[in-house]
């Protein structure tokens, strides 16, 4: 994790880490550093165009040393490309003891003043087109830094207006509203097919129909909140209400998994207690994956514990993919069993085959949402940032797209004719699979 026990790893090390984990922030942030030993802090991650602006401000800057005498010169802001990081490698492979505010490979903001200065600020005007992250560096050694920080970064638009979104990122808003529209023309034919299959609609056909109302009241407060990032700089309070809905959306999603995967509503009344115990454990789990990914997203990489947030978000997130599957993985182990013994053999292999597409479904969508998105989001180039977003918002409505399909509310459904032949029996009869 960030801490200090990260400054006493080689300097090239840290930066991979930093480079490889640290977002797209784009903010105006005012942070405190409150007596830190690290020998960098990473603030920010931007994609500039050639009208990109860094604005650093600092005050209340106070810096001891319990063992040598402080080197105002040895402490500054930088920015480092990505492209630059092997050419650092070679001069810490030549000087063990190298200084990375003293390589011709950074773009050198300023170093700290020699006199007494407590506060001060510095504007830089980028001039070439790149993804840039914003580094403190701390080259004294056994020194702890105090200060308040407040950085801005933004490229100004075709309209000389201020763009406070990394030049990949400039796209969210249309393209999260976009998807909000799309979700919420599918909501609304959610409603009119329950309406005209009343007789056939389930308790769990009323929760689908809130995930929708979820997911696309979630893109509208994700759409609000980049819009005002994008020409202010701060949510508006719009981050707020966008966790909030996040929240309720998410747990809703993986509870609307579960329960169509126990088949509950529709097959069965109740639920067992291994299929609760899922649920009373996966609740939990997404309120701690919650707050991880609100101190991911509200923080930044400033914060020494900001790594061990991400980690416990993987983890979290992780186990609740894990315990998804498990429902419908023993739904599938009940129709196998219920197959050999049911004298409704077709309509038994029917429920059985849709589970096990069922079971496909949340598999491919795990896997693309959590291993492909982050994948893309790897090789995508700075300015094409968005792509991994839209990859995975399509994926995402591709995949309720035909969850909802396969469990909508009719009266009956042809899904399945199974035809079996076994040495002299008879034929299976086809039979409609009732919703």
């Amino acid at each position: 994790m960030v801490t200090s026990k990260m400054t006493n790893l080689p300097l090239p090390i840290t930066l991979t880490v930093f480079l490889l984990l640290s977002p797209s922030l784009a903010e105006i942030n005012v942070l405190q550093i409150q007596s830190d030993d690290r020998s960098m802090i990473l603030f920010e991650k931007f994609g500039f165009t050639n009208r990109g602006i860094v604005s650093v401000s600092i005050s209340s800057v106070s810096v001891t040393s319990i063992v040598s005498q402080i080197d105002s010169s040895r402490l500054g802001f930088f920015l480092l490309t990505e492209q630059s990081l092997f050419q650092i490698m070679n001069e810490f492979d030549h000087n063990s003891n190298f200084c990375i505010l003293d390589s011709k490979f950074i773009t050198l903001l300023f170093t700290f003043p020699n006199d007494s200065s407590k506060s001060f600020n510095v504007s830089y005007r980028i001039m070439y087109t790149n993804e840039y992250s914003l580094f403190f560096a701390n080259c004294n050694p056994e020194s702890i830094v105090t200060m308040d920080v407040r950085t801005e970064l933004f490229n100004y638009d075709g309209n000389d207006k201020r763009d406070y979104l990394s030049t990949g990122l400039s796209a969210l808003p249309s393209l999260f509203l976009f998807y909000s529209v799309l979700y919420l023309g599918f909501l609304g034919f959610w409603i009119v097919k329950c309406v005209k299959n009343k007789l056939s609609v389930y308790r769990i056909h009323v929760i689908m129909g809130g995930l929708l109302l979820m997911k696309a009241l979630n893109l509208i407060c994700a759409a609000e909140d980049k819009h005002f990032v994008k020409v202010t700089g701060t949510s508006h309070g719009w981050d707020v209400l966008f966790y909030t809905v996040q929240f309720i959306r998410v747990v809703l999603m993986f509870t609307v998994i579960i329960l169509i995967g126990t088949g509950w509503s529709f097959l069965k009344p109740f639920l067992q207690e291994k299929e609760k115990k899922v649920l009373i454990i996966m609740i939990p789990l997404q309120v701690l994956a919650n707050i991880a990914s609100i101190v991911i997203g509200e923080t930044g990489p400033f914060m020494k514990d900001w790594v061990t947030w991400n980690q416990v978000f993987l983890l979290v997130d992780i186990t609740c993919c894990c315990a998804i599957i498990f429902p419908i993985a023993w739904s599938i182990r009940s129709l196998k069993e219920a197959s050999k013994t049911d004298g409704k053999v077709a309509r038994t292999l029917g429920k059985l085959t849709l589970f096990r597409q069922f079971y496909v479904l949340v598999i491919g969508y795990l896997y693309f949402t959590r291993i492909v998105v982050f994948a893309l989001t790897t090789i995508a180039t700075y300015n094409y940032q968005w792509v991994a977003y839209a990859a995975e918002e399509l994926a995402s409505f591709l995949f309720y797209l035909v969850m909802f399909y396969l469990f909508r509310p009719v009266a009956s459904n042809e899904y399945f004719i199974v035809a079996s032949e076994d040495e002299g029996d008879d034929v299976l009869r086809e039979e409609e699979f009732e919703l």
